[in-house]
């Protein structure tokens, strides 16, 4: 098993025997370890178009490979904690690994985690989409640099 294979299903386990309620407040916990954007890329914010459009609340993503290893730097507006909690995970996940692993985040993450079911089908489907960016955008960053 890879090692982002590793992390999510360790991620997901927390989640596993928790009811709803339970999985929003870890979601909460994970939003609090998303770092604040730092001047450099709160002025890349300004200039580039990072926001994830098919997501209602205002997420920026910067998925990026440094010397073949995977990082998810993101902001998240903070009315929407849940979402932050799951761009957080997906951070933690992916963090210092190899691209061509982080590369293939599954789908059915969100499955995996109960969360669809918790979650409205609107914020299910920005979510998605979040995965789906991140995916791309760390696909993007490996093929250019090999």
């Amino acid at each position: 098993m890879t090692s982002v294979e590793t992390r999510l299903n360790s991620i997901i386990s927390e989640f596993a025997d928790l009811d709803g309620r339970e999985k929003l407040e870890l979601l909460l916990d994970f939003a609090n370890r998303l770092p604040p954007l730092s001047a450099t890329y709160l002025e890349r914010k300004a200039i580039e178009d990072r926001r994830v459009h098919e997501c209602q609340t205002p997420v920026f993503l910067w998925p990026e490979v440094i010397a073949g290893r995977a990082r998810l730097v993101a902001e998240v507006a903070p009315e929407a904690p849940t979402v932050k909690g799951f761009v957080a995970l997906l951070a933690e996940a992916i963090e210092d690994q190899p691209a061509a692993e982080a590369e293939g985040l599954p789908d059915d993450i969100l499955e995996r985690m109960g969360l669809a079911e918790v979650l409205g089908i609107l914020r299910t489907r920005g979510l998605r989409s979040i995965v789906g960016h991140v995916k791309r955008g760390i696909t993007r960053q490996f093929n250019a640099k090999i």
